[in-house]
């Protein structure tokens, strides 16, 4: 698997087919949900890049959202490895020039194969090469298949490249379902080994009881996503705000010895004074520590406090980057 290309061109984060630029016209399109981009998802990135390379044409990519199992099944959310936002900077360190964020309606999955191929990859992108997963399905009833794809292109004019599943070291094929289970597991090494990066969240730290200042651990609070099905636990984590990396360590749950409230992540920074209310921060996981537990006194949870952080400063102290993306996202440190 290749590293992150470098390029000084701008990228382009795109949520409107309507607004899609004249100079990303004609080029290499990879296409699929990408949730996690995880090292599979990579494997067809780089071949796309590399197609690109060779045609002297951009290499952009094609995600949906919302995920299209949580607009058949709004009551049961998928758990989202990366939200646009998130999913848009992982593909930006890869060194592609842009992502297309098409809105999954109802409308749209009604709309047939052909018609996606004909109105959106020729008509709007004016696509010279697509590039795909081997499990990827498009189109009203699942109708379009790589099969369908490729022999839209020899009749349309456009080329075809379809990516075979990537394993891991185990010849277990690395997939974001497992990358899900990992997390809600609270298995942070499997997690972070098969995305090929620590995986990380982006929110805003919100007011919260400052009651973790009155302990001596004060915390920047932060609301995950409501589909989120991290395992409730102590974790040790890194934290940029401003491009500047903190080390620290995090809970997240409901606070059973307090509130037993909704979720929040919380996360207390090491050797950190200043202020980061209202900011947007990434917080990346390193390690999981230990379960959320219930403690008979607010001493005993203090002392617990100490140890954790204790814990969370040896695993960052041996932290490595898992790849030349891990160290372009740069929140190893």
């Amino acid at each position: 698997m290749h590293g992150p290309a470098t390029t000084d061109a701008p990228f382009h984060h795109i949520a409107d087919l309507a607004a899609f630029p004249d100079e990303l016209r004609g080029a290499v399109v990879a296409i699929g949900n990408f949730d996690g981009v995880h090292r599979g998802h990579q494997a067809v990135l780089d071949v796309a890049r590399d197609h690109a390379a060779r045609l002297d044409v951009p290499a952009i990519a094609m995600t949906f959202e919302p995920h299209p199992r949580t607009l058949f099944k709004p009551d049961a959310p998928v758990f989202r490895l990366t939200p646009p936002d998130v999913k848009a900077e992982v593909m930006e360190a890869l060194g592609l020039d842009g992502v297309v964020v098409v809105p999954f309606t109802r409308d749209f999955a009604g709309r047939s194969a052909d018609a996606f191929i004909g109105d959106v990859l020729i008509g709007t992108l004016g696509m010279r090469h697509a590039v795909t997963g081997h499990d990827f399905h498009f189109g009203k009833g699942r109708q379009g298949s790589p099969a369908f794809l490729k022999a839209a292109g020899a009749d349309r004019g456009f080329g075809v490249t379809v990516v075979d599943g990537f394993s891991d070291e185990g010849d277990n094929l690395v997939s974001s379902s497992r990358i899900r289970a990992a997390l809600e597991a609270g298995d942070v090494t499997l997690a972070n080994g098969l995305l090929g990066y620590h995986w990380f969240v982006r929110a805003t730290v919100r007011h919260g009881d400052k009651r973790g200042r009155l302990l001596g651990f004060p915390t920047a609070n932060m609301a995950l996503g409501a589909d989120c099905r991290l395992r409730h636990g102590i974790y040790a984590v890194t934290l940029r705000h401003d491009g500047v990396l903190h080390r620290g360590v995090a809970s997240y749950g409901r606070r059973p010895t307090f509130d037993d409230g909704a979720p929040l992540l919380e996360v207390f920074v090491f050797d950190f004074s200043g202020d980061l209310y209202g900011a947007e921060v990434e917080v990346a996981l390193h390690g999981y520590i230990r379960p959320e537990a219930k403690f008979e006194s607010v001493e005993a949870l203090v002392e617990q406090m100490g140890r954790d952080s204790d814990e969370a400063r040896a695993i960052l102290a041996a932290a490595r980057t898992l790849s030349p993306l891990d160290l372009a996202i740069g929140l190893v440190g």
